[in-house]
């Protein structure tokens, strides 16, 4: 399937050998990274559904080397084995990365992952660090590419189920993830979340508490190598609402998680934290696209802005909202839209941009056809939790699940990945959104701040050349079941306890 939509061209990555769609398999929860000594090379990593009557996924994972328009897909990490919670990231050498929780299956017995390294643009992947010897669910980590005392380190975060049994824990490699130091707990448990380095060395990790309640935490001493890791900022962030699970427009999934990163642009937004979430408002049942910044290393955030530019209707949703920071300092962010959708649940792919810190927003443009995100679900009745993107100084390179093929076996449309390319060129221009200044109040407990020396960021340019049109192939079949029932939107409530649903 290759789907254009105006300017933009969405490119199907779970694909066969003869790069055509596989019929009756499901993919979503997609992770992308980018090569930054060479755009052309990406890889985006994904939960695999070989048999969508089955909740049995594997890690599975594509590759291209011409900028997103031909992608393989080889296979996943390791035959029959549970996997899921994929995300990749990238070094400055352009090795790719990708963590993987594991568990056993039908019954989860465990919530552990393992980190995987490619050195050959994503085409191959060798396990790093051993099973079951790091990590938790909704795990996510980043790394260090400052010239800091911690460059190369890599970070990580989860959830309270894990492989410890208590805590919602951060662990840290300091030799490229071939082990992982012991987990310390995070401040306030924040969860459902994502993390960041700053050019002084200091990690960020974002996240959710329960409620409406978000923090960031910030540790200026991971990168001391002979130091455990302590937290010595943690501040209180209001998003404008609260986090929403399960999500009702993905009924056992998030409506959208946490994602934080900061601006290494070296410039005058240089080092600004930045937060974003898809909330659900006071008093609503449906989800805005929520923004907030510091200037402060994290001591204070702004009021949040709302990026979704529709105008208000309580009966849409903008859901699964990500953003990422170009080197320039530029910020881009895409998201899940209904607001074209007569049912109120079909959905596109928007995209928006700031040049300005995120005080102003471009107006929002559509970048992909509409699909319904309610059907295609594999046993497990959601698209994933989220989807991702990575920024350069033209663009960014998204990857993102939608159901535009259809399968006739089973009468309804099905979940794939797909890559698209975004860019400001695309848009309009941004316009003023009022922003309060900084409101929030901090609970440090200072301790020493280490400085490292930052290191500029690589600029790849992809190239993208929209020519085909869409198009999709049987290769294989599945046996028909019936559609799920969405839910209704449940209203927010307390952090639950982690549940088996890697």
């Amino acid at each position: 399937m290759i789907s254009q939509f105006g300017v933009f061209t969405s490119y199907q990555v779970n694909v066969d050998a003869n790069h055509q769609n596989i019929l009756g398999d499901a993919a979503n929860e997609c992770s992308i990274s980018v090569d930054p000594t060479n755009g052309n090379k990406m890889t985006i990593a994904w939960r695999q559904f070989n048999d969508v009557t089955s909740n049995f996924r594997q890690g599975g994972w594509g590759y291209t080397t011409d900028a997103g328009i031909t992608w393989t897909f080889p296979g996943v990490l390791q035959n029959n084995v549970f996997r899921s919670d994929p995300v990749t990231q990238s070094n400055e050498v352009g090795q790719f990365f990708y963590l993987s929780l594991q568990s056993t299956w039908p019954t989860q017995t465990f919530y552990c992952d393992d980190l995987w390294r490619s050195t050959n643009g994503g085409q191959t992947w060798t396990e790093q660090s051993p099973d079951r010897s790091a990590g938790g669910d909704k795990e996510w980590f980043t790394i260090d590419k400052t010239g800091g005392p911690g460059h190369g380190f890599q970070y990580q975060i989860y959830d309270s189920a894990n492989c410890f049994g208590s805590g919602v824990g951060f662990q840290r490699s300091t030799n490229g993830g071939t082990t992982w130091q012991s987990p310390v707990n995070i401040p306030n448990a924040p969860i459902y979340g994502t993390l960041d380095v700053d050019t002084n060395g200091n990690v960020f990790v974002g996240g959710w508490t329960g409620g409406t309640g978000f923090r960031c935490v910030r540790s200026s001493n991971a990168q001391i190598a002979g130091q455990t890791p302590s937290f010595d900022r943690n501040t209180a962030v209001n998003l404008g609402g609260g986090l929403l699970y399960p999500g009702a427009i993905n009924p056992e999934g998030l409506a959208g998680q946490v994602f934080l990163a900061v601006d290494r642009s070296g410039g005058a937004t240089n080092n600004n934290i930045y937060m974003l979430c898809s909330v659900l408002p006071a008093g609503r049942s449906t989800t805005d696209v929520m923004f907030v910044r510091s200037t402060d290393g994290g001591l204070t955030f702004s009021t949040p802005v709302k990026i979704n530019d529709d105008p208000f209707n309580p009966s849409k949703w903008h859901w699964f909202g990500t953003f990422s920071v170009a080197p320039n300092g530029r910020l881009d962010a895409v998201w899940y839209d209904s607001r074209n959708g007569a049912n109120n649940t079909d959905s596109q792919l928007f995209y928006s941009w700031s040049t300005d810190a995120g005080v102003t927003w471009s107006p929002n443009v559509a970048v992909s056809n509409s699909f319904n995100p309610l059907e295609g679900y594999p046993n497990q009745n959601k698209i994933g939790d989220y989807i991702t993107m990575v920024s350069d100084n033209t663009g960014a390179n998204v990857a993102y699940s939608a159901t535009f093929n259809f399968n006739p076996n089973r009468g309804q449309h099905e979940e794939d990945v797909y890559y698209v390319r975004v860019f400001p060129s695309g848009g309009g221009t941004p316009t003023p959104t009022p922003t309060a200044s900084s409101t929030s109040t901090p609970t440090p407990t200072p301790t020493a701040s280490p400085t490292g020396t930052p290191t500029a960021t690589a600029s790849p340019t992809p190239i993208l050349t929209p020519t085909a049109t869409a198009t999709s192939t049987a290769t294989a079949t599945v046996t028909p079941r019936p559609t799920p029932t969405p839910r209704s939107g449940p209203s927010p409530r307390p952090r639950p306890t982690p549940l088996p649903r890697p």
